[in-house]
């Protein structure tokens, strides 16, 4: 991805939670110059990722295939920051995440605004693998469901759903719904280790940089406040 692409969709992100009445911690708002300037205090959030996280997933059809994302608490299995996560994943109209599933992680997923969210839903084969064929218990909003593998199921404003560890899961914003604000509440949240994707993509975007930083992303903190 390019750095003009990110600044623009960090644009278009703050724009939208901001028309929702949502607003992120101040540090979300910060230059690179703050950045510098707090360096020394900035521990915590380096180490848990906090922060801004934009990727295309490897792809070049952002548009389709990405996610803008923020998260604004999570911790450590050693007992740093919360001992839960929380994000907010914000999706242009149409756009998906790729299928993938988390072998420790417990998340709700709930919609806060904007579109509908469309998601399917697998159980995980003993290989690990995706089980297309059998049907999937699920909660929404702490109702039991059963539900047809790769079935899709709506999940408007205000409702959620829960997955648990080995639920294959895809979920997008509905076409003709408009842009999505999606929460995602959780138990300690670690993309480097945790993500198995059921298909070829990549965690983090390479970045070229093509003009300055507007926001900094929670993967590049080591790089560039040394």
């Amino acid at each position: 991805m390019k750095r003009s692409q990110i600044n623009e969709i960090q644009v278009w992100a703050k724009k939208l939670l901001e028309w929702h009445s949502f607003r992120l911690p101040s540090f979300a708002y910060w230059s690179l110059d703050q950045w510098k300037e707090n360096r020394d205090r900035l521990e915590i959030i380096k180490e848990v990722k906090l922060g801004w996280d934009i990727t295309d997933y490897g792809g070049s059809d952002f548009e389709k295939l990405g996610s803008t994302l923020f998260t604004i608490r999570n911790g450590t299995e050693s007992g740093t920051g919360t001992p839960y996560a929380e994000k907010i994943i914000l999706l242009y109209e149409g756009q998906r995440l790729p299928i993938h599933c988390h072998r420790s992680k417990t998340e709700d997923i709930i919609n806060r605004g904007g579109g509908t969210m469309l998601i399917r839903l697998y159980n995980s084969r003993p290989d690990g693998g995706v089980d297309s064929e059998n049907d999937v218990q699920v909660c929404m909003d702490g109702i039991k469901t059963t539900v047809k593998a790769g079935e899709a199921i709506e999940v408007t404003r205000g409702n959620s759903i829960s997955l648990t560890p080995g639920m294959y899961h895809l979920f997008w914003a509905k076409e003709g719904a408009g842009d999505l604000i999606l929460g995602e509440v959780s138990s300690i949240n670690d993309d480097d280790t945790d993500n198995y994707f059921a298909e070829a993509v990549s965690r983090f975007s390479q970045i070229e940089e093509d003009e300055p930083i507007l926001h900094l992303l929670c993967n590049e903190y080591e790089k560039i406040l040394r």
